[in-house]
């Protein structure tokens, strides 16, 4: 095209109507558009600034989970707004919606061990079984909680293992909180011999529950006969202490328990077993068996 002839009155004139028939026509929805996107996202804002701040008010409610929320209903109000945009422009928003709707179905097929986690994790945050810093057995996993995210909790095994367990495994099975409760409860069971003082036996193990001051007062330490067993008398120091004693507590007091006892002479008795031999023919038993056996008394053949 000859360059003279873009400055043509006439070719001017037709590109001026041109502009203008495009201004008349988009110049408005697109000036729409402009605002709905602009207001959509004032409002997406505020309604998830909103969210996060009532949230905050509730006690139960984990920071990230707080930001979870207010995170999806900030991008699904953006969601609508886009949607409602392209409407201004004459896009087929239902095709548009059915087509995300069947991506959403196959990404959530496809990824449903995720989401379950993610589902697991949310209850998690919502119910709090457990916080950071408890020790806990879940799904046949124990530990102390050092993180809890969306997906997955962090656990220290007793031998401090890290550990990341799947919240699916933990939010789809029982959960057991040994830290939430500030004191637990613990049995010894002592076996003494039947030729022992019973009454004995009991006192001594009062006077060292009652000497040791990580022990309870309240509720008392309670000492009692639980049975007559095979090979002794079972008695059994039910105590009470504090969580945080617990391990160390049970392990101290079996040993001064232990010692006590052989101190004041009670006895605590293991299985044995009398074998009794009765031997019909000597001669069919050779030398060395013989010898073994020796002591044992023969029964007469008749």
């Amino acid at each position: 095209m000859n360059p003279a002839d873009l400055l043509d009155p006439a070719t001017l004139e037709r590109a001026a109507a041109a502009v203008i028939a495009i201004i008349t026509t988009y110049g408005l929805s697109v000036i729409g558009a402009i605002l709905m996107l602009i207001l959509g996202w004032i409002a997406a804002s505020w309604v998830g600034h909103a969210i996060w701040t009532s949230l905050g008010r509730v006690k139960r409610i984990d920071a990230m989970l707080r930001g979870f929320i207010s995170s999806m209903v900030k991008y699904f109000i953006l969601a609508v707004t886009v949607i409602a945009v392209l409407g201004q422009f004459g896009v087929q928003t239902t095709s548009f919606v059915a087509v995300m709707g069947a991506a959403g179905l196959a990404i959530g097929l496809a990824l449903q061990g995720t989401l379950s986690n993610l589902a697991g994790g949310v209850m998690l945050l919502i119910f709090r079984p457990f916080k950071v810093g408890d020790f806990i057995n879940g799904g046949g996993h124990m530990g102390t909680v050092k993180a809890l995210t969306l997906f997955t909790t962090e656990l220290a095994t007793p031998d401090n293992v890290m550990l990341i367990v799947p919240n699916s495994d933990l939010w789809g099975h029982a959960i057991t909180n040994f830290s939430v409760n500030t004191t637990r409860r613990f049995d010894i069971a002592i076996g003494v011999s039947y030729s022992d003082d019973l009454e004995k036996a009991l006192q001594v193990m009062r006077d060292v529950c009652d000497a040791e001051p990580r022990v309870l007062k309240d509720p008392a330490a309670y000492i009692y006969v639980d049975k007559l067993g095979d090979n002794s008398v079972d008695l059994v120091a039910r105590v009470w202490s504090l969580s945080s004693d617990f391990w160390v507590l049970r392990s101290d007091l079996t040993r001064d328990l232990k010692l006590a006892f052989d101190k004041n002479g009670l006895s605590i008795p293991f299985p044995q077993r009398d074998l009794h031999v009765f031997i019909d023919n000597k001669a069919a038993i050779p030398e060395e068996v013989l010898g073994a056996l020796k002591g044992a008394e023969p029964r007469d053949a008749s």
